[in-house]
């Protein structure tokens, strides 16, 4: 297991039920595990946001937040929370429909009772750990190689003359 730098955080994941603090640390671990096989991450900082503990690329700047919690009032489900304001989720729902539950563009929902799909999960680690570095890299491709936007609830704007 990885050695918690922070009390704070420790004394969070002690304070879970302990068939919840097993998943909660299966989830920490697998975080850490995606980030050290994954080129460009860096080091991930551990900490506290919002009470729930948060994964960090502090140090590379190259993805965005993770945070992982449960809720005594879902007791039999916890969760893995992405920023809302990305597009992450949306993404995880159109490629693993049937792996996880979904809340809205916040979170990918697991069942206490299920075994964690860990491909899919990893997945979903590497990209938010990726998210930023990924978007500086798309930049700077050339226009005709850049992935073409959805377009979904985006509409042309068209000037009249």
């Amino acid at each position: 297991m990885t050695p918690f730098a922070s009390a704070d955080v420790e004394a969070r994941f002690g304070a879970y039920p302990t068939q919840v603090r097993r998943k909660m640390l299966a989830l920490r671990e697998l975080i850490f595990a995606t980030a050290a096989s994954t080129d460009g991450v860096g080091e991930i900082h551990e900490t506290l946001k919002w009470s729930e503990p948060a994964y960090l690329t502090q140090q590379s700047g190259s993805g965005s937040t993770i945070r992982i919690d449960w809720k005594a009032r879902t007791p039999d489900r916890y969760a893995m929370y992405f920023n809302c304001r990305t597009n992450l989720v949306e993404h995880f729902r159109s490629l693993f429909p049937n792996d996880f539950e979904f809340d809205g563009n916040r979170a990918l929902i697991l069942q206490l009772g299920k075994h964690l799909p860990k491909g899919s999960l990893a997945f979903c680690i590497r990209a938010s750990l990726l998210y930023h570095a990924s978007k500086r890299a798309a930049m700077f491709m050339p226009s005709h190689e850049r992935p073409r936007a959805s377009g979904r609830g985006r509409q042309a704007s068209r000037v009249r003359t």
